[in-house]
């Protein structure tokens, strides 16, 4: 294990302290909390950015897509617990 020093206002570091106590946490262990679900939001932005730019990427290359109020209509059904047929891509109008 590496050791990073970090240099924080004073300011800063008193709010991580009484936060850190609040949770039941060392300063030390939020610290390390919030640097790993930082990381990990990243991560997620990033495969969330990926898959979007490869749909992007098929939209433009193939023309075809789902209508928008098919899709909403088959994510309102879904989110009440319906079983709903899934909309079918078709060429887009230009």
């Amino acid at each position: 294990m590496s050791t990073t020093t970090i240099r924080i206002e004073d300011d800063l570091k008193a709010r991580v302290t009484v936060a850190a106590e609040r949770a039941g946490k060392t300063a030390h262990a939020f610290i390390l909390d919030a640097i790993a679900q930082t990381v990990e939001q990243a991560e997620l932005d990033d495969d969330f950015h990926r898959v979007a730019d490869q749909r992007w990427a098929q939209l433009l290359a193939t023309g075809k897509a789902v209508p928008w109020d098919e899709a909403k209509a088959y994510l309102e059904a879904r989110s009440r617990g319906e079983r709903a047929r899934k909309p079918v891509a078709r060429q887009r109008a230009r």
